[in-house]
């Protein structure tokens, strides 16, 4: 009659599994927080931009020109 009670042997893949898939969570997990914060950061750069949308652009190309007849 089979035992329904795991083994050694059955034990030790699942313990080295377990530590492949807290390895593969732990580089999840730090992406995701690298993508958070890059999507923070261009947030807070559009929203510099557009509350004083000048101070992003060199005044050369807002100033008026002035053009030789």
């Amino acid at each position: 009659v089979p035992s329904s009670t795991p083994g050694p042997a059955s034990v030790t893949p699942s313990s080295s599994s377990s530590a492949f898939v807290d390895v593969d969570q732990g580089l999840t997990l730090a992406c995701v927080a690298f993508l958070c914060l890059l999507l923070m950061a261009m947030i807070i750069r559009c929203a510099k931009v557009i509350m004083d949308p000048y101070s992003a652009i060199p005044t050369s190309t807002w100033e008026e020109q002035h053009l030789d007849d």
